[in-house]
């Protein structure tokens, strides 16, 4: 297998990070796009391998959509295909389709969809078959599952002949990427009524419009991460927005009590170190892509932190609570279940002279571990998972200096 070793320092000279572009924002802007039949300009599309698999099935549209190993291809497109009335396969890699999208094949029936699975109930591969009409306008759906089934509703319920309602229950994760949903379809001309429990989109057209997508705040997660364990340096990160629609800008709030102090500047937001406040808690609900970032952080400068709302980390790319549990004991720190869903960060107290991360197929596994490099050698193993989100993440980090 493939590795890539990265040398020890601790400390660098200002560097200035030309970040990626959100694909989280690109993807929801492409279904937009492809809703209103491509009559937008989209700028600053991501590089992301999800959002280039995104925009080469859009535009191709093969009857086969095999979305790779991009979990939000998977939920967004599906509920495309069933509004556009599109007979379609769905497919992935073998983890995608061990990743479960039965909550949203029940919404998108119980509107009129024709689903049927082609092997294991509750996941793909999917056989689509349109859907010849609305039955309903309203339906109910978990709130504490996936915030991507939710989206992919949200998205195309304008288009619906009925609009849509959505009633949530049960614990609502990831709100912040509901959020960005909304203010998203805002931006293209749509309205939808968040109230309580229930949101409400009216059968309404989407707008053609210019937008430019923001730089991706998990990708920026990483840089705040080295800066935090580095004993000096000074970065600048390209096109981030201080009022961001992406909910991993809480990102500056949790790293502002790791020791990394946030400027906004007209490109983007100057890092630089300051006193580490402490961080006892910190609930991880509405930004679980941070997870692995903090603890990962906390683990290497000392902190000891109790992690909540985890649980959707169990259905990512891979297992991440697991691998982030093997992961870590590597150097000699633990992330133990104390209480049900309550996870303890203990962090390491004698640091190896070489660690070796397992990536487990999994880009963000490969990332959040980067800032080990602060305190000793490190190996990290298929360094080319990165290309899920952030291609370039090698290369910015040879700018380090």
């Amino acid at each position: 297998m493939k590795s890539i070793k990265l040398n020890q320092i601790n400390q660098f000279s200002f560097t200035s990070i030309p970040l990626p572009s959100s694909k989280s924002e690109s993807n929801r802007a492409l279904i937009i796009d492809a809703l209103t039949e491509g009559e937008n300009q989209l700028f600053n599309l991501a590089e992301a391998r999800d959002t280039q698999t995104m925009i080469r099935l859009l535009k191709t549209n093969p009857p086969i959509f095999d979305v790779l190993d991009a979990g939000t291809t998977m939920r967004f497109l599906t509920a495309y295909a069933v509004v556009t009335n599109q007979h379609k396969i769905m497919t992935g890699t073998p983890r995608m389709c061990e990743r479960p999208i039965g909550i949203l094949v029940d919404a998108l029936r119980e509107i009129g969809a024709e689903i049927h699975y082609m092997n294991n109930e509750g996941y793909p591969p999917l056989a689509i078959h349109g859907m010849k009409e609305q039955t309903t306008h309203k339906i109910k759906i978990r709130g504490d599952v996936s915030s991507q089934y939710i989206s992919a509703l949200l998205m195309v319920a304008p288009v619906l002949p009925q609009g849509l309602e959505l009633e949530l229950f049960g614990k609502v994760g990831s709100r912040t990427y509901i959020e960005m949903t909304i203010d998203l379809m805002k931006e293209f001309g749509v309205t939808c009524i968040w109230e309580e429990n229930k949101i409400k989109v009216p059968h309404q057209s989407y707008k053609p419009t210019q937008y430019h997508v923001e730089s991706d705040w998990s990708g920026a997660s990483y840089w705040f991460s080295l800066l935090a364990c580095a004993d000096e340096g000074e970065l600048l990160l390209k096109g981030l927005k201080e009022n961001s629609l992406q909910g991993d800008a809480a990102i500056v709030e949790i790293m502002d009590k790791l020791g990394v102090k946030s400027e906004f500047k007209e490109d983007g937001v100057h890092l630089t170190k300051q006193a580490t406040k402490g961080l006892n808690a910190y609930d991880f609900t509405h930004c679980p892509d941070l997870a692995q970032t903090v603890a990962v952080t906390c683990a290497i400068i000392g902190q000891k932190t109790v992690f909540t709302g985890l649980e959707s980390l169990r259905i990512k790319e891979t297992d991440r609570v697991f691998a982030l549990q093997q992961e870590l004991a590597r150097f000699n720190a633990t992330l133990e279940e104390t209480e049900l869903e309550k996870f303890t960060l203990t962090p390491s107290v004698e640091m190896p002279r070489l660690v070796q991360i397992h990536t487990y197929d999994d880009h963000r596994m490969a990332m959040a571990f980067m800032p080990l490099m602060t305190k000793t050698d490190v190996i990290i193993e298929d360094p080319e998972v990165v290309n899920k989100s952030y291609p370039s993440f090698w290369k910015h980090v040879d700018l380090i200096k």
